[in-house]
């Protein structure tokens, strides 16, 4: 039996709708294919960091100017990010990050939390803490706010409360952050 006669026998409005439902299937399948974002591994922190970074995580913001929370995939305690476009991507407890032994690279003081800071050679930038008892890295994209340090303001305060300064005193970072 050929295409054509089972197609007309199907009722027509279902030979009507068909081509359209499909297409629309089509359509959706290649959006959510199309997500934009790529996963993000989470680091696999030590123990101690990790409880530091839980609790950060916890702590973070829903929002971060105006940019809703939406964590990568895949879900960790350790990864989370922001709506931004592009989006804002933090990671906690990782490996120290190689820029931070760059005494030119001291990035600013926000919010008594020491920020090294390098470009991501796209136009963005990348900020670790160097002085606390879990790495966090930053990343912002170029274009994601109007200054690359503004989500630096909506982080440092939940950083600060959460991951300690290896001696327990204040953030020296903000003086040096390659220590």
């Amino acid at each position: 039996m050929a295409y054509r006669d089972l197609l007309n026998r199907l009722p027509a409005p279902v030979r009507w709708l068909a081509p359209p439902a499909v297409l629309l299937a089509c359509t959706a399948g290649l959006v959510a294919s199309w997500s934009g974002e790529p996963d993000v591994a989470p680091p696999e922190p030590s123990a101690e960091a990790a409880q530091y970074c839980r609790a950060l995580d916890a702590a973070l913001p829903a929002e971060v100017l105006g940019h809703a929370r939406k964590d990568p995939s895949p879900a960790s305690p350790y990864t989370a990010a922001w709506a931004s476009a592009p989006r804002t991507v933090l990671t906690c407890g990782g490996d120290r990050p190689d820029f931070l032994d760059d005494s030119t690279r001291t990035g600013p003081c926000v919010n008594e939390v020491g920020w090294g800071m390098v470009e991501d050679g796209s136009g963005g930038y990348r900020f670790a803490t160097g002085l606390r008892k879990a790495y966090v890295v930053v990343e912002v994209p170029a274009g994601a706010y109007g200054n690359y340090a503004d989500p630096l303001g909506s982080l440092a305060d939940a950083v600060r409360s959460t991951v300690p300064t290896w001696d327990g005193k204040a953030d020296s970072g903000c003086l040096d952050a390659t220590s």
